[in-house]
């Protein structure tokens, strides 16, 4: 027999079920554990938020909103009726400038050239007048003349000192002395009439001159410059390189919201209506104003109705072309009511009144805080709250319930 049969590795068949039954324990044993462990842990809670933000106290009196832009009733676009080339331009983006102020200048050579000739036409009229006059005086002096001849011969005729050929040659001297200062006076106002024609051409070309001359047509600021210094300038003409309007002007004391207002609501809206004006380009501020105009016309496209709101008091940060939002109130608002306070939706509160403000600790995690608040006026779908370390934009827990403060939470996703 081999050796090799002495080498095998002699096995007790009792001992490797022993060792599995312990290892098959011992995991179970791990999974139990785990379990406990999962539903022994205090579970997080979901919550959702709400945010308290600045609200005015003014909107218990809101009947309805509408939006619409800030735009200046009072606005021109400045051109001149004459063409030519733009020499000079005085003022930019932003300039305030007095009716009657010069804005631009235009090339005025040919303008210029027409009312020099029309100047000496004028000159020349004169001149004429002056020699038809001189001649008037000399006829009248020849008139005076052949009327004291004529009386003399007629004397002389009584007497039988001349011949009746000459007392006719008297009366044919007067008579043509008559007819040539008839003649002169004839002249003399045609010469005239010259005068008041050439004088008419010149003031036309005066006028024309005037055209050349852009300046301001009333009190304003400029909003935008359309033209700049070269440019040709054809007011009526639609040619390709060519401007028109060279400025445009508006007067900012005659500012007024344009607000479109449903149809369906108009009968919530009457003249001289208080409103509340918000400006997007100024959050943290409300304007008084009122209805001064409702448009008699109804937008076919978009169902509206456009009234005109006037601020009480204009502000020099107010513009043209800003958005705005207008709240049409029941009632004028006191100063006091135009005062933002804090607010935020009721479920904000609990059953004690207190509200639950959500914070994030400097490791991410978050929590909540419970703050004792004082519930004040509604102010639309929202309700006035007074309590110390709110403040604007926090977030509050919505319809809290079973909460403890300082317990971490988790936010339910939208």
């Amino acid at each position: 027999m081999s050796d090799t049969g002495l080498l095998k590795i002699q096995r007790d068949p009792s001992r490797a079920p022993r060792r599995s039954r312990r290892w098959r324990w011992g995991v179970a044993v791990a999974i139990g554990v785990a379990i406990a462990a999962a539903l022994l842990r205090p579970r997080v809670p979901e919550v959702q938020l709400v945010s308290l933000t600045r609200s005015s106290p003014s909107l218990q009196y809101q009947q309805l909103t509408a939006s619409g832009f800030v735009v200046a009733q009072r606005r021109a676009a400045v051109a001149s009726k004459a063409s030519g080339r733009l020499l000079e331009l005085r003022v930019r983006e932003g300039s305030r400038v007095k009716a009657g102020d010069l804005l631009a200048r235009l090339d005025a050579s040919d303008v210029q050239a027409q009312a020099a000739v029309a100047q000496a036409a004028v000159g020349q009229a004169l001149a004429v007048l002056a020699q038809g006059q001189a001649l008037l005086r000399q006829s009248q002096v020849e008139l005076a003349n052949a009327e004291a001849e004529f009386a003399r011969t007629q004397q002389l005729r009584a007497q039988g000192f001349v011949s009746a050929q000459s007392q006719d040659a008297a009366q044919r001297r007067l008579d043509a002395a008559r007819a040539a200062v008839a003649s002169a006076q004839a002249g003399t106002a045609q010469a005239s009439s010259g005068v008041t024609q050439a004088r008419a051409q010149l003031a036309v070309q005066q006028v024309n001159q005037g055209f050349t001359e852009i300046r301001a047509p009333f009190d304003g600021v400029v909003l935008a410059k359309n033209a700049n210094v070269g440019d040709l300038i054809t007011p009526f003409s639609n040619a390709a390189g060519s401007q028109g309007a060279v400025l445009t002007l508006a007067d900012l004391s005659t500012l007024e919201v344009e607000a479109d207002v449903s149809e369906g609501s108009l009968a919530k809206v009457q003249l001289d209506q208080p409103v509340e004006i918000q400006l997007d380009a100024l959050p943290g501020q409300r304007f008084r104003g009122q209805v001064v105009s409702i448009v008699p016309t109804v937008d076919r496209a978009k169902a509206t109705v456009m009234t005109k709101l006037r601020f009480e008091q204009l502000d020099a940060r107010v513009l043209p072309e800003m958005s705005a939002k207008a709240v049409f109130l029941s009632q004028r608002a006191s100063d006091a009511e135009m005062q933002p306070v804090l607010a935020a939706p009721p479920k904000a509160l609990d059953a004690e009144g207190a509200v639950w403000k959500l914070v994030k600790g400097e490791d991410g995690i978050q929590s909540v805080k419970r703050v004792a608040v004082k519930k004040g006026r509604s102010i639309g779908e929202l309700v006035e709250l007074q309590g110390e370390g709110l403040s604007s934009g926090d977030r509050l827990v919505a319809a809290p319930q079973g909460l403890r403060d300082g317990q971490k939470v988790t936010v339910a996703e939208k």
